[in-house]
């Protein structure tokens, strides 16, 4: 399984990489809540120019609902960033929030494994993206 500890560096171009993204999280049941387009914020906001940088919020509906069932606070980690950003004109870096560093040691169990479930998924995402 691809670690998600690293950023992945995809020969791929912003355009592709964001779509393979997102394909790849669709595939493990994870859909796109937010979207957060970064250099057009920086653009409007700030009048500066930044590579094409997307942040993806992503959920999956069966997860979210376990979490915020059992422990509201939850919301607060919630959903999963996943970030897209142009590394050059022919390559962009994908990285991935990891939800097993987001819970501590003294959290419940049910939460910790909840957590370490999610992260295969998207570990499982990262690792479609570069077979």
């Amino acid at each position: 399984m691809q670690s998600i500890d690293e950023p992945l560096r995809l020969s791929l171009t912003w355009p592709e990489a964001v779509a393979q993204v997102e394909a790849a999280l669709a595939a493990e049941g994870f859909g796109i809540i937010t979207r957060v387009d970064v250099s057009a914020t920086f653009k409007q906001k700030l009048g500066l120019d930044f590579r094409p940088y997307v942040i993806l919020g992503a959920c999956n509906p069966g997860f979210a609902h376990r979490a915020l069932s059992t422990a509201p606070e939850m919301g607060v980690m919630l959903p999963c960033n996943v970030v897209v950003e142009q590394h050059d004109a022919s390559s962009s870096l994908v990285r991935f929030q990891q939800p097993s560093r987001m819970v501590s040691n003294d959290s419940p169990e049910h939460l910790r494994l909840l957590a370490e479930e999610v992260e295969s998924r998207l570990s499982r995402a990262a690792a479609a993206l570069v077979s």
